[in-house]
């Protein structure tokens, strides 16, 4: 056999290997699922007012790592199966649209809080007017009215789920948000309508620029703007954002000479996974920085270079080790001073890829939806993702073929849940 032929099987055999055609990946993807709507939906319930981002961030990271901790204990050929976090916890509030995951000694406490909180805000305000260390991130608590913006990832073995989700801070835990602005229901409905309708769009044999198409008529229907930015990944084994790509909407003529690019056209395939994410604007749909520091960052594999710095070198090394491959905040390091003080270096010389944290305008209401979706042979399975909210609700109404895929995937949802309620009385039964 020639090396040309055994290069070929070699490279087919991985691909399957680690593809969902594959059932034990394919669980692996179903298992990371489970975990990222539970932390999901306990992160929900921790939404109230007066609960700090930082608490929430680590809230949803301990649920993700012990649920992941639960799974895939035994070694494999000698070698621990890697699990955990795929895409940091990040709770995004109100005009920031996403990437905000605040460090610990930058996070704002509430006029309730204690003399001792009080004392710690104090010293950290005349340090950072004394010494700025780059962009601040004083961020405040949750109050009731909040639009929240929640995002994460979990990966079992590489694998990679991720979801976001968008509520509104209630006034108190036992009841719903109240008040809720007609652009704002607006928003949320057409984000999460062009998550589902996107989803479905995504199957062997479409191409990226058709699922394009389908949201920027969404967007359009509801008088709202996708974020420019924004853009679906398909996903890999440790690779969180894969060649292939779906933009939220076309470039214009002034987005191309202003430095946007086009994205190539691509065609979906079977076996494939995509992170299908979806983010909605009343504003201009164009995100701006702000003050808030950028603390999530990848590591660019493919980059090299000598640092100079000891603290550079320090946190690079702990990426290498920790972080390789998979997006991480700077919150995950003990030293966070030196975190800080060594990622500017790394991110300069190309080491780092940072996630920047994205604003809207002041007064502009921002909606974001994201799931995962498997592109099996019985078709395109949705595997993450909550409901949206009851309180969105809109008088606007897509067009008819918009409507009617949201009518089917309504009653295949319908059906999927009498048939898995049937099931579990049957399996009750049975045990009784």
């Amino acid at each position: 056999m020639s090396s040309t032929n055994l290069f070929s099987l070699l490279s087919t055999y991985i691909h399957h290997s680690q593809s969902i055609s594959n059932s034990d990946v394919c669980t692996k993807y179903q298992e990371a699922s489970k975990i990222v709507n539970l932390a999901l939906t306990g992160l929900i319930s921790q939404c109230i007012p007066g609960a700090k981002i930082l608490d929430l961030c680590n809230f949803g990271t301990t649920i993700i790592n012990t649920q992941a901790g639960k799974l895939y204990q035994k070694k494999v050929k000698g070698v621990a199966v890697e699990r955990g976090v795929a895409f940091p916890v990040c709770v995004s509030v109100n005009d920031v649209i996403c990437n905000l995951s605040p460090l610990g000694s930058e996070e704002l406490v509430s006029l309730e809080s204690s003399s001792e909180d009080l004392i710690r805000l104090s010293v950290f305000v005349y340090l950072v007017m004394k010494r700025q260390e780059g962009p601040c991130s004083l961020v405040e608590p949750l109050k009731a009215g909040d639009i929240v913006k929640i995002d994460l990832g979990c990966h079992i073995d590489g694998y990679i789920s991720v979801a976001a989700h968008t509520l509104i801070v209630p006034e108190s835990p036992d009841s719903p948000p109240t008040s809720i602005s007609d652009e704002m229901g607006n928003v949320a409905v057409a984000a999460y309508n062009a998550m589902l309708v996107a989803a479905a769009s995504i199957k062997a044999g479409a191409t990226n620029k058709q699922v394009t198409d389908i949201v920027t008529k969404v967007a359009n229907s509801y008088g709202v703007n996708s974020i420019f930015s924004v853009r679906m990944h398909q996903m890999k084994r440790f690779v969180i954002d894969g060649v292939k790509e779906v933009a939220l909407r076309h470039p214009t003529a002034d987005d191309l000479e202003a430095g946007e690019q086009k994205l190539d056209e691509c065609t979906f395939e079977q076996a494939e996974v995509y992170a299908v994410d979806v983010a909605m604007s009343t504003g201009d749909g164009k995100p701006r920085p702000g003050v808030l520091r950028t603390t999530v960052f990848k590591r660019n594999v493919e980059a090299n270079y000598k640092l100079k710095m000891k603290n550079s070198r320090s946190l690079l090394a702990q990426v290498d080790k920790k972080f390789p491959t998979l997006p991480f905040t700077l919150a995950h390091f003990e030293d966070e001073r030196g975190a800080k003080m060594g990622v500017t270096e790394c991110v300069s010389h190309g080491l780092l890829t940072p996630y920047p944290v994205l604003h809207e305008q002041k007064d502009a209401n921002v909606a974001h939806f994201k799931c995962t979706v498997l592109l099996l042979p019985s078709g395109t399975a949705r595997v993450t993702g909550l409901d949206m909210p009851e309180y969105f609700k809109t008088d606007k109404k897509p067009e008819e073929d918009i409507q009617q895929m949201l009518d089917d995937i309504a009653a295949a949802a319908a059906k999927k849940a009498k048939k898995k309620a049937a099931k579990k009385k049957k399996k009750k039964a049975a045990s009784s």
